[in-house]
Protein backbone atom coordinates (compact mmCIF):
# COMPACT_ATOMS: atom_id res chain seq x y z
CA UNK A 1 0.00 0.00 0.00
CA UNK A 2 1.38 2.99 -1.13
CA UNK A 3 1.26 6.26 1.24
CA UNK A 4 2.39 9.58 -0.50
CA UNK A 5 -0.28 11.52 -2.56
CA UNK A 6 -0.11 10.66 -6.25
CA UNK A 7 -0.94 13.27 -9.10
CA UNK A 8 0.14 16.11 -11.26
CA UNK A 9 -1.51 19.36 -12.42
CA UNK A 10 -3.19 18.66 -15.85
CA UNK A 11 -2.78 19.79 -19.43
CA UNK A 12 -4.55 22.73 -20.54
CA UNK A 13 -6.49 20.28 -22.78
CA UNK A 14 -7.30 17.92 -19.65
CA UNK A 15 -8.67 20.74 -18.06
CA UNK A 16 -10.67 21.92 -20.69
CA UNK A 17 -12.03 18.33 -21.11
CA UNK A 18 -13.21 18.55 -17.44
CA UNK A 19 -15.10 22.10 -17.82
CA UNK A 20 -16.61 20.51 -21.01
CA UNK A 21 -17.95 17.73 -19.03
CA UNK A 22 -18.87 19.33 -16.09
CA UNK A 23 -21.05 21.20 -18.19
CA UNK A 24 -22.86 18.39 -20.20
CA UNK A 25 -23.41 16.74 -17.18
CA UNK A 26 -24.96 19.52 -15.03
CA UNK A 27 -28.64 19.29 -15.94
CA UNK A 28 -28.61 15.15 -15.53
CA UNK A 29 -26.92 15.15 -12.29
CA UNK A 30 -29.48 17.63 -11.06
CA UNK A 31 -32.09 15.06 -12.11
CA UNK A 32 -31.01 12.48 -9.83
CA UNK A 33 -31.99 14.51 -6.64
CA UNK A 34 -35.37 13.78 -4.85
CA UNK A 35 -37.45 15.27 -2.30
CA UNK A 36 -36.12 18.89 -2.60
CA UNK A 37 -35.45 21.68 -5.58
CA UNK A 38 -32.37 21.20 -6.96
CA UNK A 39 -30.46 24.77 -7.20
CA UNK A 40 -28.81 24.77 -10.84
CA UNK A 41 -25.50 26.94 -11.03
CA UNK A 42 -27.44 29.93 -12.71
CA UNK A 43 -29.53 30.67 -9.72
CA UNK A 44 -27.46 29.78 -7.39
CA UNK A 45 -27.09 32.59 -4.45
CA UNK A 46 -23.34 33.15 -3.54
CA UNK A 47 -21.92 30.55 -1.28
CA UNK A 48 -23.85 27.99 -3.33
CA UNK A 49 -22.02 29.54 -6.21
CA UNK A 50 -18.76 29.52 -5.08
CA UNK A 51 -18.84 25.85 -3.25
CA UNK A 52 -20.15 24.85 -6.86
CA UNK A 53 -17.14 26.80 -8.87
CA UNK A 54 -14.93 24.25 -6.64
CA UNK A 55 -16.71 21.24 -6.31
CA UNK A 56 -16.97 21.21 -10.51
CA UNK A 57 -12.78 21.95 -10.42
CA UNK A 58 -11.78 19.76 -7.75
CA UNK A 59 -14.03 16.89 -8.04
CA UNK A 60 -14.28 16.73 -12.08
CA UNK A 61 -18.44 17.58 -12.66
CA UNK A 62 -21.05 18.97 -10.26
CA UNK A 63 -21.04 15.97 -7.72
CA UNK A 64 -24.91 15.28 -6.51
CA UNK A 65 -23.81 14.23 -3.27
CA UNK A 66 -22.74 17.90 -2.89
CA UNK A 67 -25.38 19.71 -4.91
CA UNK A 68 -28.56 18.17 -2.53
CA UNK A 69 -27.09 20.15 0.00
CA UNK A 70 -27.46 23.68 -1.88
CA UNK A 71 -30.68 24.12 -0.06
CA UNK A 72 -29.02 24.97 3.13
CA UNK A 73 -26.06 26.72 1.73
CA UNK A 74 -23.83 26.26 5.38
CA UNK A 75 -24.72 22.68 5.09
CA UNK A 76 -23.68 22.80 1.52
CA UNK A 77 -20.39 24.07 2.34
CA UNK A 78 -19.72 21.92 5.39
CA UNK A 79 -20.15 18.85 3.31
CA UNK A 80 -17.67 19.94 0.98
CA UNK A 81 -15.18 21.30 3.54
CA UNK A 82 -15.14 17.64 5.13
CA UNK A 83 -15.07 15.54 1.41
CA UNK A 84 -12.38 17.99 -0.28
CA UNK A 85 -9.86 18.36 2.80
CA UNK A 86 -10.04 14.08 3.26
CA UNK A 87 -10.53 13.08 -0.24
CA UNK A 88 -9.34 15.33 -3.09
CA UNK A 89 -6.26 17.33 -1.20
CA UNK A 90 -3.20 15.86 -1.20
CA UNK A 91 -1.68 14.81 2.00
CA UNK A 92 0.05 11.31 3.14
CA UNK A 93 -2.56 9.14 2.26
CA UNK A 94 -2.56 8.19 -1.46
CA UNK A 95 -5.56 8.81 -3.30
CA UNK A 96 -6.08 5.18 -4.64
CA UNK A 97 -6.51 4.13 -0.98
CA UNK A 98 -8.87 7.21 -0.02
CA UNK A 99 -10.87 5.74 -2.71
CA UNK A 100 -10.87 2.30 -1.46
CA UNK A 101 -11.96 3.52 2.06
CA UNK A 102 -14.94 5.63 0.40
CA UNK A 103 -16.10 2.47 -1.61
CA UNK A 104 -15.92 0.04 1.22
CA UNK A 105 -17.62 2.51 4.13
CA UNK A 106 -20.23 2.51 1.21
CA UNK A 107 -20.92 -1.07 0.47
CA UNK A 108 -20.81 -1.74 3.98
CA UNK A 109 -23.53 1.43 5.07
CA UNK A 110 -25.91 0.00 1.84
CA UNK A 111 -25.27 3.02 -0.54
CA UNK A 112 -25.27 2.05 -4.15
CA UNK A 113 -24.57 5.11 -5.48
CA UNK A 114 -21.82 6.11 -3.24
CA UNK A 115 -20.46 2.54 -4.04
CA UNK A 116 -20.91 2.76 -8.18
CA UNK A 117 -19.58 6.62 -8.28
CA UNK A 118 -16.33 5.67 -5.86
CA UNK A 119 -15.40 2.16 -7.25
CA UNK A 120 -15.32 3.92 -10.44
CA UNK A 121 -13.22 6.34 -9.21
CA UNK A 122 -10.77 3.62 -7.62
CA UNK A 123 -10.88 2.72 -11.36
CA UNK A 124 -9.23 5.20 -13.29
CA UNK A 125 -6.84 5.49 -10.56
CA UNK A 126 -5.76 2.06 -9.29
CA UNK A 127 -6.57 -1.22 -10.89
CA UNK A 128 -9.80 -2.41 -12.04
CA UNK A 129 -10.11 -5.65 -10.08
CA UNK A 130 -9.20 -4.27 -6.74
CA UNK A 131 -12.50 -1.66 -7.35
CA UNK A 132 -14.40 -4.86 -8.22
CA UNK A 133 -13.58 -6.44 -5.01
CA UNK A 134 -14.03 -3.87 -2.71
CA UNK A 135 -17.83 -2.79 -4.93
CA UNK A 136 -19.03 -6.40 -4.99
CA UNK A 137 -17.70 -7.68 -0.83
CA UNK A 138 -14.88 -9.57 -2.01
CA UNK A 139 -12.44 -7.99 0.08
CA UNK A 140 -10.54 -11.36 0.97
CA UNK A 141 -9.81 -11.13 -2.73
CA UNK A 142 -7.53 -8.28 -3.03
CA UNK A 143 -3.73 -9.58 -3.63
CA UNK A 144 -2.00 -5.95 -1.92
CA UNK A 145 -2.51 -6.74 1.89
CA UNK A 146 -1.95 -3.15 3.46
CA UNK A 147 -5.35 -2.19 0.78
CA UNK A 148 -6.91 -5.43 1.80
CA UNK A 149 -6.46 -4.34 5.50
CA UNK A 150 -7.86 -1.25 5.01
CA UNK A 151 -10.65 -1.89 3.04
CA UNK A 152 -11.52 -4.55 5.95
CA UNK A 153 -11.44 -1.86 8.37
CA UNK A 154 -13.66 0.68 6.29
CA UNK A 155 -15.94 -1.83 5.44
CA UNK A 156 -16.41 -2.78 9.42
CA UNK A 157 -16.15 0.63 10.69
CA UNK A 158 -19.57 1.75 11.41
CA UNK A 159 -19.70 -1.70 13.41
CA UNK A 160 -18.72 -1.11 17.06
CA UNK A 161 -17.50 -3.82 18.14
CA UNK A 162 -15.85 -4.79 14.64
CA UNK A 163 -13.95 -0.81 14.89
CA UNK A 164 -13.06 -1.38 18.74
CA UNK A 165 -11.47 -4.69 18.80
CA UNK A 166 -8.95 -4.28 16.21
CA UNK A 167 -6.00 -2.89 15.28
CA UNK A 168 -5.26 -0.26 12.88
CA UNK A 169 -4.53 -1.58 9.53
CA UNK A 170 -1.93 1.79 8.73
CA UNK A 171 0.19 4.36 10.69
CA UNK A 172 -0.86 7.38 13.17
CA UNK A 173 0.12 9.53 10.41
CA UNK A 174 -2.90 8.26 8.07
CA UNK A 175 -5.40 8.56 10.53
CA UNK A 176 -6.88 12.45 9.69
CA UNK A 177 -7.12 11.71 6.34
CA UNK A 178 -8.11 7.71 6.26
CA UNK A 179 -10.76 8.14 9.56
CA UNK A 180 -11.90 11.58 7.72
CA UNK A 181 -13.09 10.11 4.52
CA UNK A 182 -14.21 7.11 6.79
CA UNK A 183 -16.19 9.97 8.47
CA UNK A 184 -17.08 12.20 5.81
CA UNK A 185 -18.59 8.89 4.12
CA UNK A 186 -20.60 8.02 7.10
CA UNK A 187 -22.21 10.90 6.41
CA UNK A 188 -22.36 11.49 2.86
CA UNK A 189 -23.81 7.59 2.38
CA UNK A 190 -26.92 8.51 4.53
CA UNK A 191 -27.56 11.89 3.14
CA UNK A 192 -27.41 10.18 -0.12
CA UNK A 193 -29.55 7.68 0.55
CA UNK A 194 -32.53 10.14 1.15
CA UNK A 195 -31.82 12.25 -1.47
CA UNK A 196 -30.76 10.61 -4.50
CA UNK A 197 -31.66 7.99 -6.90
CA UNK A 198 -29.91 4.46 -6.15
CA UNK A 199 -27.35 5.08 -8.81
CA UNK A 200 -25.72 7.76 -10.90
CA UNK A 201 -26.10 5.00 -13.79
CA UNK A 202 -28.96 5.08 -16.46
CA UNK A 203 -32.03 3.29 -14.63
CA UNK A 204 -32.80 -0.37 -16.06
CA UNK A 205 -28.55 -0.78 -17.17
CA UNK A 206 -28.19 -4.57 -17.64
CA UNK A 207 -25.76 -6.58 -15.63
CA UNK A 208 -23.96 -7.47 -18.86
CA UNK A 209 -22.98 -3.84 -19.02
CA UNK A 210 -21.99 -2.49 -15.84
CA UNK A 211 -18.47 -3.23 -15.90
CA UNK A 212 -17.97 -1.09 -18.93
CA UNK A 213 -20.15 1.67 -17.71
CA UNK A 214 -17.89 1.43 -14.63
CA UNK A 215 -14.84 1.73 -16.60
CA UNK A 216 -15.88 4.20 -19.19
CA UNK A 217 -16.72 6.19 -15.88
CA UNK A 218 -13.85 6.19 -14.29
CA UNK A 219 -11.98 7.39 -17.47
CA UNK A 220 -13.90 10.52 -17.03
CA UNK A 221 -13.07 10.79 -13.65
CA UNK A 222 -9.16 9.87 -13.71
CA UNK A 223 -8.07 13.34 -14.82
CA UNK A 224 -9.73 15.58 -11.92
CA UNK A 225 -8.58 12.24 -9.23
CA UNK A 226 -5.16 12.57 -10.65
CA UNK A 227 -4.29 16.41 -10.15
CA UNK A 228 -3.26 17.87 -7.16
CA UNK A 229 -5.06 19.68 -4.73
CA UNK A 230 -3.39 22.05 -2.46
CA UNK A 231 -4.90 21.56 1.24
CA UNK A 232 -6.75 24.16 2.86
CA UNK A 233 -8.17 26.24 -0.07
CA UNK A 234 -12.10 25.29 0.99
CA UNK A 235 -11.68 26.19 4.37
CA UNK A 236 -12.75 30.44 3.78
CA UNK A 237 -15.98 29.52 2.68
CA UNK A 238 -17.08 29.01 6.66
CA UNK A 239 -15.83 31.21 9.64
CA UNK A 240 -13.28 29.42 12.65
CA UNK A 241 -13.92 27.07 14.82
CA UNK A 242 -12.85 25.10 17.69
CA UNK A 243 -12.19 21.34 17.35
CA UNK A 244 -14.96 19.35 19.38
CA UNK A 245 -12.88 16.37 21.37
CA UNK A 246 -15.25 14.09 19.67
CA UNK A 247 -13.25 15.17 16.52
CA UNK A 248 -9.64 14.76 18.07
CA UNK A 249 -8.83 12.18 15.66
CA UNK A 250 -8.13 14.93 13.10
CA UNK A 251 -5.90 16.99 14.60
CA UNK A 252 -2.33 15.88 13.27
CA UNK A 253 -3.53 17.47 10.17
CA UNK A 254 -4.40 21.04 10.85
CA UNK A 255 -6.60 21.15 7.22
CA UNK A 256 -8.37 18.35 7.73
CA UNK A 257 -8.80 19.69 11.38
CA UNK A 258 -10.36 23.13 10.75
CA UNK A 259 -12.75 21.40 8.02
CA UNK A 260 -14.07 18.82 10.82
CA UNK A 261 -14.24 21.98 13.19
CA UNK A 262 -15.95 24.25 10.75
CA UNK A 263 -18.12 21.71 9.11
CA UNK A 264 -19.33 20.48 12.41
CA UNK A 265 -19.98 24.05 14.34
CA UNK A 266 -22.52 25.41 10.60
CA UNK A 267 -24.35 22.06 10.79
CA UNK A 268 -24.77 22.13 14.86
CA UNK A 269 -26.10 25.77 14.27
CA UNK A 270 -28.10 23.81 11.17
CA UNK A 271 -29.66 21.24 13.91
CA UNK A 272 -30.55 24.12 16.09
CA UNK A 273 -32.83 25.80 13.38
CA UNK A 274 -34.17 23.27 12.04
CA UNK A 275 -34.64 19.79 14.86
CA UNK A 276 -36.55 20.50 17.62
CA UNK A 277 -34.70 20.24 20.65
CA UNK A 278 -36.54 16.96 21.91
CA UNK A 279 -36.01 15.79 18.75
CA UNK A 280 -32.00 16.42 18.86
CA UNK A 281 -31.70 15.04 22.79
CA UNK A 282 -33.86 11.94 21.50
CA UNK A 283 -31.57 11.02 18.59
CA UNK A 284 -28.37 11.86 21.01
CA UNK A 285 -29.59 9.49 23.41
CA UNK A 286 -29.82 6.61 20.88
CA UNK A 287 -26.82 6.98 19.92
CA UNK A 288 -25.30 6.82 23.25
CA UNK A 289 -26.48 3.10 23.20
CA UNK A 290 -25.84 2.66 19.29
CA UNK A 291 -23.34 -0.24 18.44
CA UNK A 292 -23.70 -0.10 14.55
CA UNK A 293 -26.23 -2.91 14.37
CA UNK A 294 -29.15 -2.63 12.25
CA UNK A 295 -32.04 -1.66 14.24
CA UNK A 296 -34.92 -3.74 12.67
CA UNK A 297 -36.45 -4.44 9.21
CA UNK A 298 -39.21 -2.24 9.51
CA UNK A 299 -39.45 1.17 11.20
CA UNK A 300 -41.84 0.30 13.97
CA UNK A 301 -38.86 0.65 16.17
CA UNK A 302 -38.64 4.61 15.25
CA UNK A 303 -42.41 4.65 15.50
CA UNK A 304 -42.13 3.42 19.14
CA UNK A 305 -39.25 6.14 20.30
CA UNK A 306 -40.80 8.91 19.32
CA UNK A 307 -44.48 8.48 20.46
CA UNK A 308 -43.17 10.49 23.70
CA UNK A 309 -42.55 13.45 21.81
CA UNK A 310 -45.23 15.85 21.56
CA UNK A 311 -47.18 14.60 18.41
CA UNK A 312 -46.24 17.89 16.37
CA UNK A 313 -42.48 17.09 16.43
CA UNK A 314 -43.08 13.09 15.60
CA UNK A 315 -42.43 12.96 12.14
CA UNK A 316 -39.32 15.14 12.71
CA UNK A 317 -38.19 12.41 15.37
CA UNK A 318 -38.88 9.48 13.12
CA UNK A 319 -37.09 10.99 10.18
CA UNK A 320 -34.15 12.23 12.16
CA UNK A 321 -34.11 8.38 13.58
CA UNK A 322 -33.93 6.69 10.56
CA UNK A 323 -31.78 9.11 8.79
CA UNK A 324 -29.47 8.71 11.55
CA UNK A 325 -29.36 4.94 12.15
CA UNK A 326 -31.24 3.12 9.09
CA UNK A 327 -31.05 5.79 6.28
CA UNK A 328 -31.75 3.55 3.66
CA UNK A 329 -35.57 2.73 5.53
CA UNK A 330 -36.51 6.78 4.57
CA UNK A 331 -38.99 6.47 2.28
CA UNK A 332 -41.27 9.08 0.62
CA UNK A 333 -43.83 8.95 3.42
CA UNK A 334 -41.22 9.31 6.17
CA UNK A 335 -40.18 12.96 3.63
CA UNK A 336 -44.34 13.46 2.99
CA UNK A 337 -45.14 13.27 6.87
CA UNK A 338 -41.87 15.55 7.76
CA UNK A 339 -43.46 18.21 4.78
CA UNK A 340 -46.72 18.76 6.16
CA UNK A 341 -45.57 20.36 9.19
CA UNK A 342 -42.20 21.80 7.72
CA UNK A 343 -42.87 22.35 3.94
CA UNK A 344 -39.35 24.70 3.36
CA UNK A 345 -36.44 22.84 1.72
CA UNK A 346 -33.66 24.34 4.10
CA UNK A 347 -35.13 22.64 6.92
CA UNK A 348 -35.33 19.21 5.44
CA UNK A 349 -31.74 19.53 4.63
CA UNK A 350 -30.66 20.99 8.10
CA UNK A 351 -32.58 17.91 9.67
CA UNK A 352 -31.06 15.55 7.69
CA UNK A 353 -28.03 17.60 7.87
CA UNK A 354 -27.60 16.95 11.50
CA UNK A 355 -28.74 13.73 11.87
CA UNK A 356 -26.43 12.27 9.55
CA UNK A 357 -23.07 14.23 11.36
CA UNK A 358 -24.39 12.97 14.64
CA UNK A 359 -24.69 9.72 13.55
CA UNK A 360 -21.09 9.88 11.63
CA UNK A 361 -19.64 11.86 14.58
CA UNK A 362 -20.31 8.59 17.15
CA UNK A 363 -18.93 6.40 14.47
CA UNK A 364 -15.23 8.85 14.45
CA UNK A 365 -15.22 8.95 18.67
CA UNK A 366 -15.27 4.85 18.30
CA UNK A 367 -12.38 4.26 15.66
CA UNK A 368 -9.44 6.09 16.65
CA UNK A 369 -8.42 5.88 20.49
CA UNK A 370 -5.22 5.32 22.28
CA UNK A 371 -5.66 2.25 22.99
CA UNK A 372 -5.76 1.29 19.08
CA UNK A 373 -2.05 0.53 17.89
CA UNK A 374 -1.56 0.53 13.99
CA UNK A 375 -0.32 -2.82 13.55
CA UNK A 376 -1.52 -4.92 11.05
CA UNK A 377 -3.67 -7.75 12.13
CA UNK A 378 -2.32 -11.44 11.33
CA UNK A 379 -4.84 -11.95 8.48
CA UNK A 380 -3.74 -8.88 6.61
CA UNK A 381 0.10 -10.00 6.68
Amino acid sequence: MTTGAAGTRRPRTERVAGRMLSRATRRATLAQIRHVAPVPPAAAPPLVARVYAQVERDFGMLAPPMSLHAPAPEALAAAWLMLRETLLADGVADRAVKEAVATAVSRGNACPYCVDVHSATLHGVARGREAAAIAEDRIADIADPGLRGVARWARHSGNRPDAGRTNLPFVPELAPELVGVAVIFHYLNRMVNVFLTDSPFPPGLPDALRGTVTRVFGALLRPAARTRRAPGRALDLLPDAPLPADLGWAAGSPPVAQAFARAAAAIDEAGRRSVPAAVRALVESELDRWDGRPRGIGRGWADELVSGLPAGERSAGRLALLTALASWQVGERTVDDFRRDHPDDDTLVGLASWASLAAARRIGSWLWTPRLSAVPRPDDR
